[in-house]
């Protein structure tokens, strides 16, 4: 019998009414809670949250400052000394109780030059940094480290940004003489004239509170960060300064109340105060994990179909060649299930929550072709690990109880924080579920706070390396299953 008419008889085995309504109810878990779940979701800004910044790559980013600012032409440049650099932290832990000094490690103040006020357009800038000394970032991604150390009028920091064309370089020094390059950046298409002056921003306050057996919740609070600058020099200029924020700021109470983000200048020392962040956006991933409620759910389904179907098999002693076509038909069933339920869920589930005014990061036809093929292939390949084991330990119960503990529930419970990011982390690395790292959407930047765990939609292996061990997985178990079935011949002869 040739491989084609072997898999053709073995679909046909496959394809029983009881296997076909269970497919259909996993696809039909992933597609309805998916769009219950998104559908439900609205925005919590009062009309609407406004658009999210987009790049000129078409990423969204953060990019929100106070900006003192002014023309500057195609050849300039602007040199400030910075004596101070502090900030406010609303309601920290551990009680939550108060207001209190200080700045978060991401806090920025410095000088920039940005192509016009748009939030989301090319810029570089020298900056003093909360906890990391003097960075020269550009274009939301480019973080180049400068000197360390903190800066204070007895150890002020001179920064100087120079434009010559397109070229942007940034340069500090400790005294004004002596100047030392930290980077250079080239801005494709920068207008004649750009925008240049000094700005403040700082990043909320995120900390983790405990739950659960280990897990962790995170936490953000308003922050604010001032910057004290003179010795104010810029040449090439081509307009009187303005001040104004980049993004919406002045909203909240402290800054209502007590100290607004704004510029302010007296006797030649200019105090910028500021709230925001200037960088990649780094909690995309959340986004795509909130179309997919009902992925565990489908994938527990399909783990007992599958051992099921596979503690059919080693009832019959089927030979090795049939075993290999049904374990197809099990990935091929899986596999349809998958890209059915989640091209389904994923763009309308992403249409739904931007319907009810959800900022919804922009995902690229790739990314989501990405997502979507490679859940269905994920799917495909847990299903022939939970065939294999029931050929394998030829008890239904035992193969099923097996493959959920093995392959569902990794994936299920590091989705929540239950456990500590560290045991996550290992369960991701080391079983099945890795398989599931197809879906991230999330990239770790170093100069971007967030919570790079599971449950916030961050895994600890690349996709490619998840989806190739889950392949290893599924390779072992399909030989382990026909050399036992092979013995079990052998024995019976």
């Amino acid at each position: 019998m040739s491989t084609t008419e072997l898999l053709r008889r073995e679909w046909t085995a496959f394809r029983r009414p009881g296997r076909l309504i269970a497919l259909a109810a996993a696809a039909f878990a992933v597609i309805a809670l998916g769009l219950l779940f998104t559908l439900n979701v609205r925005s919590s800004c009062p009309g609407g949250c406004p658009a999210a910044p987009v790049a000129g790559d078409g990423s969204v980013v953060s990019d929100q400052f106070w900006f003192q600012h002014r023309d500057l032409g195609r050849e300039g440049d602007i040199t400030v000394r910075m004596t101070s650099m502090t900030g406010t932290i609303t309601y920290p832990p551990p009680k939550h109780d108060r207001i209190v000094s200080g700045l978060v490690p991401w806090a920025k103040a410095g000088i920039i030059v940005k192509d016009g006020m748009r939030q989301g357009s090319q810029y570089a800038a020298l900056m003093m940094t909360g906890g990391h000394g003097v960075r020269f970032q550009h274009d939301y991604r480019n973080d180049v480290a400068g000197r360390a150390g903190d800066v204070s009028a007895q150890s002020p920091r001179w920064l100087r940004l120079t434009r010559s064309g397109n070229t942007i370089t940034g340069s500090e020094s400790a005294d004004g003489r002596q100047w030392h390059t930290v980077a250079a950046a080239t801005l494709h298409g920068l207008p004649d004239t750009v925008q240049v002056g000094l700005f403040a921003t700082s990043p909320g306050d995120l900390t983790l509170r405990k739950t659960g057996l280990g897990g962790a919740i995170e936490e953000a609070r308003f922050t604010q960060a001032v910057g004290v600058f003179d010795n104010v020099t810029v040449n090439g200029a081509t307009s009187k300064w303005g001040s104004d924020p980049i993004g919406q700021m002045n909203h909240t109470d402290w800054e209502k109340h007590h100290n607004a983000s704004g510029a302010v200048e007296k006797d030649g020392v200019i105090t910028v105060s500021g709230t925001g962040d200037i960088g990649p956006l780094g909690e995309g991933a959340r986004i795509v994990d909130k179309t997919l409620p009902g992925l565990p759910i489908a994938l527990i389904i399909l783990v007992i179909v599958a051992a099921r179907y596979g503690t059919r098999t080693a009832g019959e002693a089927a030979c090795r060649q049939v075993i290999v076509a049904r374990a197809l038909v099990v990935a091929g069933a899986g596999f349809v299930t998958g890209l059915v339920a989640v091209g389904i869920v994923l763009p309308a589930g992403l249409a739904g929550l931007e319907s009810n005014g959800t900022v919804v990061p922009s995902l690229p036809a790739l990314t989501g072709a990405r997502v979507i093929i490679g859940l269905a292939a994920v799917l495909a390949l847990c299903a022939v690990v939970a065939f294999a084991l029931g050929v394998r330990l030829h008890r239904g119960w035992s193969a099923i109880l097996t493959g959920v503990s093995l392959i569902a529930l990794p994936y299920a419970v590091t989705a929540f924080p239950l456990l500590s990011d560290t045991v996550s982390d290992w369960l991701l690395r080391l079983t099945p579920a890795a398989g599931f790292a197809v879906k991230q959407t999330m990239v770790e930047y170093p100069q971007v706070t967030a919570h790079y765990a599971p449950s916030a939609g961050y895994f600890p292996l690349p996709g490619w390396a998840g989806l190739t061990l889950l392949c290893a997985y599924a390779a072992v178990s399909i030989l382990i299953a026909v050399g036992r079935e092979q013995a079990e011949k052998t024995d019976r002869r």
